[in-house]
């Protein structure tokens, strides 16, 4: 599986509650090192649970898939101790290119960023397992 060689979504404590061709939803908690000065959520902890995310959703297909452009937009802070989610959904794919949005969920079940993002499609294949790139 794509998470069993991502070291830095393993550190994240990232979780794969689902995950289905050309979509995912993950989850994390916030922890104390992850705060910034004013004790939320540094704001590259969302997007980097949101560049997982895309990674995961447009991986799905067995094609090795990189990110080329991504924009987030932080709506509400999140603080220590939270678990939120990041759902991804796929709104266009090609065949060199896919658009996606993720959207960060608090506990209350609110949007609390967006994510948009790009890859590029490289043609390299990837082999499946249970539904998830190994390699």
């Amino acid at each position: 599986m794509m998470m069993d060689r991502d070291a830095f979504s393993q550190w994240m404590g990232i979780e794969i509650l689902s995950i289905k061709k050309g979509s995912v939803e993950l989850q994390m908690t916030i922890t104390e090192v992850m705060t910034n000065g004013f004790k939320i959520a540094h704001g590259g902890i969302a997007y980097s649970l949101a560049d997982s995310a895309l990674a995961f959703s447009s991986n799905t297909y067995g094609i090795q898939s990189v990110t080329i452009e991504s924009t987030m937009s932080h709506i509400k802070p999140l603080k220590e101790g939270e678990t939120i989610k990041a759902v991804a959904k796929e709104l266009q794919l090609s065949g060199k290119f896919g658009r996606y949005l993720i959207e960060i969920i608090n506990e209350k079940n609110e949007v609390a960023a967006v994510f948009y993002g790009t890859v590029f499609r490289t043609g390299k294949e990837w082999i499946i397992d249970n539904g998830q790139p190994t390699q």
